[in-house]
């Protein structure tokens, strides 16, 4: 049985009109698919679905709140303190990650992998107390000439800038919108 597609005049000659009808016809037939009299699905529309229904499962699965909570208030506090403390101590020489001292010692994760500093705690360290060109920011860095003759910082706001450092080079050091920005 053929279903009219549209029911507007045509200038075109009778038998235009119905080639065209036609051609519509075979085009949605392919894109949306037959009935039969009772309502069931045709054989290739079951197996499409039963192609397509794990992929988009899956995909809704991932995208789904459940297996992607969202970050809690305190670890979003964290990085906005870690980022204003970045912005404080270490973007005159750090912008976006980058190091306009010494350029193969970047904050981005294949130069804190190559240069021994790619966790955490090597981080902390070599923030608290300096390495190369770098200098140290902890309240008891010492030699005195390895360390900043700036404010120094504490112990917690070292570890929150480890932190900080390490989420941004694991991510790529995408950009972070602070407020007064």
């Amino acid at each position: 049985m053929m279903q009219p597609v549209s029911m507007v005049p045509s200038c075109a000659s009778s038998n235009s009109s119905l080639s065209s009808l036609l051609v519509l016809q075979r085009k949605r037939t392919k894109i949306v698919g037959n009935f039969d009299q009772v309502g069931k699905w045709n054989k290739e529309e079951v197996n499409l679905l039963k192609f397509l229904a794990p992929p988009l499962m899956a995909a809704v699965l991932a995208l789904s709140p459940i297996f992607n909570p969202p970050v809690s208030v305190g670890q979003t506090i964290d990085v906005h303190k870690g980022a204003t403390l970045f912005r404080r101590a270490c973007i005159g020489c750090h912008d976006t990650g980058g190091n306009i001292i010494q350029p193969g010692a970047t904050l981005f994760l294949k130069d804190l992998q190559r240069n021994g500093v790619d966790t955490e705690e090597e981080i902390y360290r070599v923030t608290y107390y300096g390495k190369g060109r770098m200098p140290g920011f902890g309240e008891n860095c010492t030699p005195r000439g390895q360390c900043t003759f700036g404010p120094r910082l504490r112990e917690d706001e070292i570890k929150l800038l480890a932190e900080f450092v390490k989420s941004q080079a694991d991510q790529g050091w995408p950009t972070i919108k602070i407020e007064g920005d």
